[in-house]
């Protein structure tokens, strides 16, 4: 699957800004000789120079310092979102796609009713209940996010467990654990991996849609989402301020879409005539 995704352009450019956005968001704050909280306020609004690269805010405070530590809870809020869903989801739509019959139904009914939930206004409602923050984030951000991948799964879970090895594995006498942790998610493998990668960007936008809407990281700490809703409204006269954190929201959506896209077309081809992945 590597050689495979090494050789797809997509996937190989998506990795190359990833690492870049990663790197960056590890050593850029360090790189400027600023804190993401120092003012100067007679340097207020301050456009792209030497000294500030990206400029300053309304109080002087450096923005590419404040980028790439906004970088760090922005990148951490999608990464931590989607392991949570991953886990949630891979455990509910496994159990209920192998368990099948009345567990299958309830399971999946009590999915599709959460399902029919609007995602960002249920969002909202639990960081307005919980108030701001990061744990509050992450509770509103996987209290319904870990759906689609239980679907997902299940959906898998139901084509490999008429597989004969599962068979075999049965008429052996492997416990139910067994079968499914064993031989039915490995198996299942690649739709999980790619539904991750798309995982990641969407709690990545919904964290800055809601830092948009004053819900989410509050001041003095930034996020890519709250200095976006700080430079809205400079943006005629400071562009730059809503310019830059902005862009890189878009980058990084992009470039984990792209690795999406790449890691689908590789595992598409390392897929057996049966369907099953070569594990």
């Amino acid at each position: 699957m590597w050689i495979r995704f090494r050789n797809n352009f997509q996937g190989m450019l998506g990795l190359v800004i990833l690492s870049l956005i990663l790197t960056l968001a590890v050593i850029g704050p360090s790189l400027s000789g600023y804190t993401y909280d120092q003012t100067h306020l007679a340097l207020k609004n301050t456009p792209p120079s030497p000294q500030f690269w990206f400029g300053t805010d309304d109080l002087g405070r450096d923005l590419f310092t404040r980028v790439w530590y906004g970088a760090r809870i922005s990148l951490a809020v999608g990464v931590t979102a989607a392991f949570i869903d991953l886990i949630i989801g891979v455990l509910w739509g496994g159990v209920s796609g192998f368990a099948g019959g009345y567990t299958d139904t309830v399971m999946m009914r009590i999915a599709d009713i959460f399902y029919c939930l609007p995602y960002l206004l249920i969002a909202i409602l639990l960081t307005a209940i919980f108030g701001s923050g990061f744990f509050s984030i992450i509770i509103a951000l996987t209290f319904l996010g870990w759906i689609t991948m239980a679907r997902i799964v299940r959906g898998q879970i139901l084509l490999l467990r008429e597989m004969e090895y599962i068979w075999a594995a049965k008429a052996m006498g492997a416990s139910f654990s067994r079968i499914l942790f064993k031989h039915l998610l490995p198996n299942a493998s690649g739709p999980i991996l790619v539904t991750v990668t798309l995982t990641i960007p969407g709690a990545i936008f919904a964290e800055a849609f809601l830092s948009f809407l004053g819900l989410g990281i509050q001041a003095p700490m930034a996020s890519w989402g709250s200095m976006t809703n700080d430079g809205l409204a400079a943006l005629q006269f400071y562009p730059w301020r809503l310019f830059f954190p902005s862009f890189f929201i878009s980058l990084t959506v992009l470039a984990f879409y792209l690795i999406g896209e790449g890691l689908k077309s590789s595992l598409n081809k390392s897929e057996s005539p049966e369907g099953v992945s070569h594990v």
